[in-house]
């Protein structure tokens, strides 16, 4: 018996990546409404209430919109939108993130798929706060870069379409600068922290891939821990997963240049920590896809474990 999908969104960035890892399975049946029916909310609702496990690639309004339609108690959703990442009742998708979060996936109803820079900055920040090397007030900044499909259609539209009426030819940018970008509560929360992280995103004129760094001035932490302790810590973390690895800090040493492409197409997330032990500072980076493990790798990845597959099936490209 296959599980029915339903990918609310399938024609947009990430349900056609999602799509794209799903295409081929024998386990899966799949539901899709032809274009004349997408917009049409009795056929949505049809197919939402058919489906065992719906995907929702959408807007935030229009993914609370798709659950408020769902009106029986055996569809399952896994949400990649904003919309319910710090809601009650939803169990966040990082499967990685604690020793409980898989169980708790595997049981749910309801699952929010993190933000690209959220999971890599909460795969940096959550085991240092876990392991009392972080107090939950510390005052943390995260910085990041990510490539331009992070942004969506208008985004791909503006640095691809010559075309587009809001066509760049900028190098790079940095934005949010308000301090209020909506990935902050799913990071402050899953983080532990007691304080909103400060947050820097910025984007560069190439398609996909991220980086996501926390700086630490380790001399000024309680603990006052070393280098070693701090990469001890995230290895410890992350023992014996199969998409989330810590780097071995002589090969980061060895290291003069981190490539934001290096794991695309993949549901990789790799954990750096660049140290510098005379003055008492560590740079701790991930590098992931912002599309994978970022976006649509992780949400099959969660797929997978609500319906007992194989974790791994399908998530890289």
């Amino acid at each position: 018996m296959t599980t029915k999908v339903f990918i609310d969104g399938e024609a947009g960035t990430t349900g056609l990546e999602i799509r794209a890892r799903l295409d081929g399975r024998d386990d899966l049946s799949f539901i899709s409404l032809g274009d004349d029916r997408r917009k049409d909310p009795a056929a949505r609702k049809e197919a939402l209430n058919e489906a065992d496990i719906v995907i929702l690639c959408l807007p935030d309004d229009a993914a609370r919109e798709a659950v408020s339609l769902i009106d029986n108690s055996t569809t399952r959703v896994i949400d990649a939108s904003t919309a319910h990442r710090v809601s009650a009742g939803w169990v966040y998708g990082f499967p990685e993130m604690s020793s409980e979060q898989r169980a708790e996936i595997a049981g749910a109803t309801r699952v929010t798929n993190p933000g690209c820079y959220p999971t890599g900055a909460i795969a940096l920040v959550r085991p240092l706060v876990m392991a009392g090397l972080m107090p939950e007030s510390w005052p943390v900044t995260i910085n990041a870069v990510s490539g331009y499909s992070g942004g969506g259609k208008q985004m791909i539209a503006e640095f691809e379409d010559k075309a587009a009426p809001n066509y760049t030819l900028e190098a790079y940018r940095t934005y949010a600068l308000g301090l209020a970008h909506k990935h902050i509560p799913e990071m402050q929360q899953n983080m532990g922290l007691a304080h909103p992280p400060l947050f820097a995103p910025s984007v560069g004129r190439y398609a996909q891939g991220m980086i996501v760094e926390v700086p630490l001035q380790l001399w000024a932490l309680p603990a006052a821990p070393s280098v070693a302790k701090v990469h001890e810590v995230l290895s410890r973390a992350y023992e014996g997963q199969r998409f989330v690895s810590v780097v071995p800090l002589e090969e980061s040493a060895a290291m003069t240049k981190l490539d934001p492409e290096g794991l695309n197409g993949t549901n990789n997330l790799k954990l750096f920590v660049f140290g510098n032990e005379a003055t008492k500072q560590v740079r701790a980076v991930a590098l992931l896809d912002n599309l994978g493990k970022g976006a649509s790798g992780q949400a099959v990845q969660c797929l997978n474990i609500m319906i007992g597959a194989d974790e791994g099936l399908g998530v890289n490209l």
